[in-house]
């Protein structure tokens, strides 16, 4: 045999050349690039806020410097206050969120179960959830009095309807295939459910449970600009009375921050609930 010929049969040839695995540095590259991407709008925003006002073409009594919002922040930090209302918020959303999610429950669960209690609850449920907050907040007024149990009734109301319209969704999406395998080995009613409805209706039920939460914390804001004495949302009225925009500034991102860190956390064991789940799909 040729020295070519030895050298061509060691070679590979051009078309069965194994591919090249991505240089760790491009990898890396990319991996911080997808985790920058979410920031890129933020980032330019604040940008556009802080040269407007460096170059007045927005007025500091429209919208304050981003300095001085950092400063209203940074004192209220200091002096306790932020804690005060941040603190008072979340006993009211928590106890709200708590029993909405726990009547949300209930009821989605009592509909995916039953038939015919869905039909005579579901038609009258799905108009009354139509009706935002505020449009209860008189008649719960006359009703609840103007202190703390007002406010935890409309945060409940807010959960009570995504946890339990994703509770009779979850109910209802077990395949008709494992609860006939329920049949044959000869299940009760009480372990098709245990056994067969619950574990596949988790991941659904927890979304309903990730959307409750978003509709409690935004009803809390809602109800603490109308009917409060402390909380977030009364501190955006109160600088808004006194015509504090850096304060009502400061207040907005405090919400939107807790807000966001919550979410993603929800978002995270959501994830991991959804690897959990036969076959360990991730949505």
């Amino acid at each position: 045999m040729s020295a070519e010929a030895e050298l061509s049969a060691v070679l590979p040839r051009e078309g069965n050349a194994p591919a090249r695995s991505p240089l760790p540095w491009r990898r890396i590259a990319a991996d911080a690039g997808d985790r920058a991407l979410p920031w890129l709008l933020p980032i330019a925003l604040l940008a556009l806020w802080y040269t407007g006002a460096a170059q007045g073409w927005i007025s500091p009594q429209v919208l304050p410097p981003p300095q001085f919002v950092w400063e209203t922040l940074r004192d209220l930090a200091k002096s306790g206050d932020l804690w005060l209302h941040v603190g008072t918020s979340f006993t009211r959303v928590g106890v709200g969120f708590a029993a909405g999610t726990l009547l949300g429950l209930v009821l989605g669960s009592a509909m995916g179960l039953s038939r015919s209690f869905e039909a005579y609850v579901l038609p009258t449920f799905n108009a009354l959830v139509q009706i935002p907050v505020l449009a209860w907040l008189p008649f719960v007024l006359l009703i609840a009095g103007i202190g703390e149990p007002l406010k935890y009734i409309l945060i409940a109301k807010a959960a009570l309807v995504p946890v339990a319209l994703n509770t009779l969704q979850g109910f209802r999406q077990t395949p008709a295939a494992l609860r006939e395998v329920g049949d044959v080995y000869g299940y009760d009613r009480r372990q098709q459910v245990l056994e067969i409805v619950l574990p596949h209706a988790v991941p659904t039920l927890f979304t309903g449970v990730r959307l409750g939460f978003t509709k409690a914390w935004l009803s809390l804001v809602v109800v603490e600009l109308v009917a409060s004495s402390e909380g977030l949302g009364y501190l955006i009225v109160y600088g808004r009375q006194l015509f504090q925009l850096d304060l009502v500034m400061a207040a907005v991102i405090v919400v939107g921050a807790i807000g966001y860190a919550i979410d993603r956390l929800l978002d995270r064991l959501e994830t991991a609930v959804h690897r959990r789940q036969p076959g360990g799909a991730v949505p």
